[in-house]
């Protein structure tokens, strides 16, 4: 057995596992907003309320880094479409629009957000491990968006259709 599994291999099977689908969002240096989809999202601890997320370099990465600070927006079922934009795909009608929320950009439809303060950080590879005390959170209902098997799906299991994903592209992208 290999100790390093081929890319493909390592993707399909860590596609097996299933997650929901985020968008971290923090404040640039500029105070404009930056986000972008991500689903290595988890809780950490519950005292003091903690979580994590794990970015790639970029404009987002970036923008946590000076800031300090993100938000996390777990998505609906109702949102693919708002997950490709931020994830590379930009929504034809321009932007989602954020609100501004005691500093933090939030998405008004998510079905939870939390604002964090970053207490660590940890490069790994290509990405780092921001984790954050939670310093408010909220929810409402609603199905979560999921990722299983590089297909979106609802809270309940059921793939969600290109047609009802607004024809997402099954390859050439990744969250």
């Amino acid at each position: 057995m290999s100790h390093h599994p081929d890319p493909a291999g390592f993707r399909a099977a860590a596609s097996r596992f299933s997650t929901g689908v985020t968008v971290v969002t923090s404040r640039s240096a500029d105070g404009a907003p930056a986000g972008m989809t991500a689903n290595s999202f988890t809780t950490v601890s519950m005292q003091p309320p903690t979580v994590l997320v794990s970015l790639k370099r970029g404009r987002t990465w970036q923008a946590v880094t000076e800031s300090r600070r993100y938000a996390v927006n777990v998505l609906g079922a109702d949102d693919v479409a708002i997950c490709r934009h931020f994830a590379g795909a930009p929504l034809s009608q321009g932007a989602p629009s954020l609100i501004d929320c005691e500093g933090f950009f939030l998405l008004p439809q998510a079905i939870a957000q939390f604002g964090c303060e970053v207490v660590s950080a940890i490069e790994i590879a290509d990405h780092t491990l921001f984790i954050g005390e939670v310093r408010w959170c909220r929810h409402q209902d609603g199905l979560p968006l999921a990722f299983y098997a590089s297909r979106f799906r609802n809270g309940l299991g059921a793939e969600i259709l290109p047609s009802d994903a607004l024809a997402y592209p099954a390859e050439g992208w990744t969250i």
